[in-house]
């Protein structure tokens, strides 16, 4: 098995994933009852190298309701009947959750509205205001 590339500079060392195979579920004849084609990793971002400090700390917060309780991240894939495909899926789907993980938001820069945009708020107000105001008492009460 080869490393895991999740992103640039971030690279999951095959060492630290532990996969293992099942039968897959569900129909399809002969073969589902033969063949071992679920794929199964599990990898422990607690215990990787390949993180950084603040990095960790980050993505543990993010996973956390992912991970078991033994802190590690299952992956699973029985998509496909082949299991190299199913192998490669499982990876792939790896990459992505710790790659979507560690995507940190914008912060949120104060802006003030412009005075045109303030203008038309007031406008449309007072236009609401005025509609529903003819809507009020006939006036020869």
């Amino acid at each position: 098995m080869r490393d895991i590339r999740v992103q640039a500079g971030l690279l999951i060392p095959a060492s630290e994933v532990q996969e293992s195979f099942a039968r897959s579920t569900g129909p399809g004849g002969q073969n589902v009852n033969k063949v071992s084609t679920k794929v199964e990793l599990r990898w422990a971002p607690a215990e990787s190298v390949a993180l950084g400090a603040t990095d960790r700390s980050y993505l543990l917060r993010r996973l956390a309701n992912k991970l078991t309780e033994a802190g590690e991240l299952i992956v699973t894939c029985e998509e496909f009947r082949t299991q190299l495909r199913n192998r490669e899926e499982a990876r792939r789907k790896l990459a992505e959750q710790v790659r979507q993980a560690l995507v940190r938001p914008k912060k949120r820069r104060a802006t003030k509205p412009t005075k045109a945009s303030v203008k038309r708020r007031l406008e449309g107000k007072k236009r609401r205001s005025d509609v529903k105001k003819s809507r009020g008492s006939r006036g020869d009460d």
